[in-house]
């Protein structure tokens, strides 16, 4: 991938320390309400639900101190690569938005190193990249590249780039008002969890938009190479319910499924690539 001939992003942040968001509460700790929307948070958004709610007392009488981060230390050169992608992703969405007679409204990235507070709560590295709809900002432990590269055998820039766009694409959601709709739902009855669920449905169709990304991208700078493509279905594939699940616990559990099953992932990120359009990406039509 010839990422140097992205656009640069104004709106990547390197957190200072646990910075990010306010935290919830002041001396009291969080009712049952506030616990449930971080529940729902984690299980859409999160590798790790249980790396929210672990910040939280629920017994009401006192808050739990988020994970202690540490300035994050990135090299130059990663800045510039993640600057490099988050551009490309203003300038795909901002064009495609325009063409829908709306404005796109920029995300920020945060990168972080440990531990961070965020307008959704404190999170620790256990939960993976992440986007928090109540600051509209990307999370990104700058650990994050190797772990994927040692952990899931994912190497390549396409590969990581991929991850970035899968986060962007939360955010096309949340500006879509798919994030209130996926709620309303959630309030009616209908499961986030499962292989049918809602959370499925919403992480897929992000992969989707970043599918849809990845194929404006390389329409307007030409800048993918042989074996990239072939890279970010890779990093699709490692990090599905079901392979995460078979490496963590030796079997798969479908009912407990969050972001979808290597297949699924990997098809809905070629639907988006092949087709370069978001109506290819409705994830809550049908089986997903």
């Amino acid at each position: 991938m010839d990422w140097q001939k992205g656009e640069r992003s104004q709106n990547v942040e390197v957190d200072s320390g646990g910075g990010g968001g306010p935290r919830f509460g002041g001396g009291r700790g969080l009712g049952l309400g506030g616990i449930v929307i971080l529940a729902i948070l984690g299980l859409v958004f999160f590798k790790d639900p249980t790396a929210l709610l672990n910040q939280v007392d629920t017994s009401g009488q006192q808050q739990v101190a988020a994970p202690s981060g540490q300035p994050a230390q990135v090299d130059p050169q990663t800045k510039d690569f993640v600057s490099a992608v988050l551009g490309s992703t203003e300038k795909t969405w901002s064009d495609i938005f325009a063409a829908h007679g709306r404005q796109y409204v920029d995300p920020k990235l945060d990168l972080f190193s440990g531990g961070v507070n965020t307008a959704c709560g404190a999170a620790s590295t256990a939960v993976g990249p992440f986007y928090c709809p109540g600051d509209q900002k990307v999370y990104l432990d700058v650990a994050f590249f190797q772990e994927l590269e040692n952990r899931f055998h994912a190497a390549g820039d396409f590969a990581r780039a991929y991850v970035i766009a899968h986060e962007v694409g939360h955010h096309v959601q949340n500006l879509l008002g798919i994030f209130d709709q996926v709620e309303q739902a959630r309030r009616r009855g209908a499961p986030m969890e499962g292989a049918d669920g809602l959370s499925v449905r919403q992480e897929l169709q992000a992969d989707c938009f970043a599918g849809v990304w990845a194929n404006h991208s390389q329409q307007r700078l030409n800048w993918l190479q042989p074996g990239d493509i072939e890279s970010a279905l890779n990093a699709a594939s490692k990090i599905g319910d079901d392979a995460l699940q078979q490496q963590a616990q030796g079997r798969v559990v479908p009912d407990s499924f969050t972001h979808g099953t290597s297949a699924q992932r990997v098809k809905w990120f070629k639907a988006g690539f092949e087709s370069g359009d978001m109506a290819s990406c409705n994830t809550f039509a049908g089986q997903p």
